[in-house]
């Protein structure tokens, strides 16, 4: 279903009961910049109202660091269902903390905040798969049950405005937001709110353990992450698999990962047999569903017989040792074709798809692994831009121009530089 056939729907059927709204009140006479979704491959910045607090559970911040991810490319090109022209991107976000609600009693103005990307109120910590803020009918119907709302990540995830803005309204802030001590930089601290607990997430879906073999697929932050924290869990070795020379280099130099580039390796899972003669335990799926490699998932795709292409799987699923672990952190959307069902019961296989990762469940004790010197995520962070140069940035990313692996895009909120970051 495309995204305007998904609206239709969705107005036809009528939202989803939440306990909080999606439609916020707005500062009269205020505005700021945002990054605006109008169509495949046009985005744009523009000066829009400043949101206000709308129900007393609300927290606003002034945005001081933001990022472009991976999964945003999916909306770059109108790949996920709902989107709605005008409506502001971005699930990755920090900020300071500028007005809270009148419930409100873990922060307090000027405080130092990152975000959780998912909106929930989850007193487990479970807060990916909070049953009461997202608004969506259309994937209540498609999954039997949906997921949280997500900042910024179109009306099939909420509706909610995202974090590539100057000003974020954040509901339930207490539980969404996690107070940053002075010690760790923004741009340390904001990849608490995504890629660094999804990618430590990812490894425990997979089962991933000291003296274990590991494969990931795909080598954008939370791949070469993943590899990372396989590593810190003692795994054996850990072969990852990309065709991007400098992502390789990075796995192979500075992690100490096997690599293999499939641009040069014909066949994958011959070249993961030679280094482990059994297949691997662990198997990280962190590539994306849009990139296809045979003509067959090409053209399903173009054509609509499939949304995602079963092609990593399929090689997971081959190249994992009997009674091994597969674990799906890529984001796949709806349906696939010549998925080998066979090999994942026969060989008695794990597949676990590991969900929206529920951040809110790790990130403290991530965050004094960032803070101690343990794990340093700022070793993918290779570029810095500024808010209005967005548009330009989505369109670079999505061609793999200039190195670029991971940016800090700040605002006029934000602090200098920190000392070992982009300039």
């Amino acid at each position: 279903m495309n995204t305007f056939l998904a609206n239709k729907a969705e107005e036809k059927l009528g939202d989803r009961p939440t306990v909080t709204t999606n439609e916020p009140n707005y500062r009269p006479n205020e505005t700021m910049l945002a990054l605006r979704w109008y169509g495949n491959k046009d985005v744009r910045v523009e000066e829009v109202p400043v949101p206000a607090i709308t129900e007393p559970t609300d927290v606003i911040c002034k945005v001081t660091g933001t990022t472009v991810c991976g999964s945003d490319l999916h909306l770059y090109h109108k790949e996920i269902m709902q989107l709605q022209k005008g409506d502001i991107l971005g699930h990755e976000w920090m900020g300071v903390v500028d007005e809270v609600g009148s419930e409100i009693k873990n922060v307090k103005k000027g405080d130092r905040v990152v975000a959780s990307f998912q909106i929930a109120f989850c007193k487990e910590g479970l807060s990916s798969m909070c049953d009461k803020t997202n608004s969506s009918t259309i994937q209540e119907k498609l999954y039997g049950k949906p997921f949280a709302g997500l900042f910024g990540y179109t009306h099939f995830a909420g509706g909610f405005a995202g974090g590539q803005a100057e000003y974020v309204r954040c509901p339930f802030g207490d539980t969404n937001l996690l107070k940053i001590p002075h010690s760790i930089p923004d741009e340390k601290a904001l990849y608490l709110s995504d890629i660094v607990p999804t990618s430590y997430h990812a490894t425990v879906c997979a089962d991933v353990s000291e003296g274990k073999s590991v494969a990931v697929w795909g080598l954008g932050p939370i791949g070469l992450l993943a590899c990372k924290w396989s590593k810190l869990s003692g795994a054996r070795r850990v072969i990852a698999i990309d065709n991007v020379p400098a992502r390789l280099a990075l796995a192979k130099e500075t992690i100490g990962c096997d690599v293999i580039n499939f641009s040069e390796t014909s066949d994958v899972v011959a070249a993961i047999y030679e280094l482990e003669p059994e297949g691997v335990n662990c198997c990280i799926d962190a590539a994306a569903f849009r990139y296809t490699k045979t003509m067959l998932h090409t053209v399903q795709r173009a054509v609509g017989l499939e949304t995602d292409s079963s092609e990593v799987v399929n090689e997971c699923l081959r190249a994992v040792r009997k009674f091994g672990s597969i674990a799906l952190v890529a984001d796949y959307a709806a349906l696939t074709n010549q998925f080998l069902i066979g090999a994942l019961m026969e060989k008695g296989v794990t597949l676990r798809g590991t969900g929206q990762a529920p951040v809110q469940k790790y990130w403290k004790d991530l965050l004094q692994l960032i803070e101690t010197g343990q794990f340093d995520p700022t070793l993918i962070l290779s570029h810095r831009f500024q808010i209005d140069e967005f548009r330009e940035l989505y369109e670079a990313f999505d061609k793999k121009e200039y190195g670029i692996m991971k940016t800090f895009v700040q605002t006029r909120f934000s602090g200098p530089p920190a000392p070992g970051t982009p300039p």
